[in-house]
């Protein structure tokens, strides 16, 4: 750990481009060769290298190093909710793992009033609310393992798979092996039913399993934070 401006300010607002070493940052990376080099805040970046940038990878290396940026962890830094600013940092653990991704699938099961099963999940950490399903074994298709997964999770066998909905991939150490999870999000329209998991939930970390509409989800933690809109698109599509 290191700093990239030394001089102590009330503000980050209050360096000047003076104040930061892009030319010692350099070194640095030549000298330990580290994988990666992850800046705490915006302002650090851009007070080493003269440019704004986005919260994650950058373009810009320093030799073989890459660069990371997290959100400031500064109280401060108050519109940044703590849950966000989490989410940065298990990306950063994940992306420089160097570990395979994991691929999964899961559903958006809707039904007759536009309601989505989701389940509840959390950790010492947080809570979040996601839609059904889970990780593909080698070979598995898509369709195959989804009927696995919601058959295991929500007892549901007769169903017909509709369209993609959407793909995303996000960054955890969350599962052992893996830098993270790739997966494809599908439509399964049903009439209302009462989830009948074949696995112990509870065991598997789900603590609630309820059937939402989307307006019923504002303020809620979800996976991804746009779920809700999602949702309502796929309900009307």
């Amino acid at each position: 750990m290191t700093n990239a401006a030394y001089r102590t300010t009330p503000g980050s607002g209050d360096l000047r481009r003076g104040d930061f070493d892009g030319a010692r940052l350099e070194r640095i990376a030549a000298e330990l060769t580290p994988a990666w080099l992850a800046f705490v805040g915006k302002e650090a970046y851009r007070g080493a290298f003269g440019e704004r940038p986005e919260l994650g990878v950058q373009e810009r290396t320093l030799g073989d190093t890459r660069l990371f940026v997290l959100p400031s962890t500064s109280p401060a830094n108050a519109a940044v909710p703590w849950s966000e600013r989490l989410r940065w940092f298990q990306a950063l653990a994940g992306v420089a793992s160097g570990l395979p991704w994991r691929y999964g699938v899961r559903a958006a099961v809707v039904d007759e009033r536009g309601r989505a099963l989701l389940m509840r999940y959390g950790n010492q950490y947080s809570t979040w609310w996601i839609v059904p399903g889970g990780g593909k074994d080698e070979g598995e298709s898509d369709e195959a393992a989804l009927r696995r997964e919601l058959r295991e999770e929500l007892g549901l066998r007769d169903f017909e798979l509709g369209p993609l909905l959407w793909s995303r991939e996000q960054h955890f150490l969350d599962e052992p092996g893996f830098c993270g999870q790739r997966e494809n999000v599908y439509l399964v329209r049903v009439q209302s039913f009462e989830p009948q998991p074949e696995l112990d939930l509870a065991a598997e970390g789900c603590h609630e399993i309820r059937w939402l509409a989307p307006d019923e989800m504002a303020g809620l933690p979800t996976r991804p934070d746009d779920l809700a809109e999602r949702l309502r698109n796929a309900s009307g599509s």
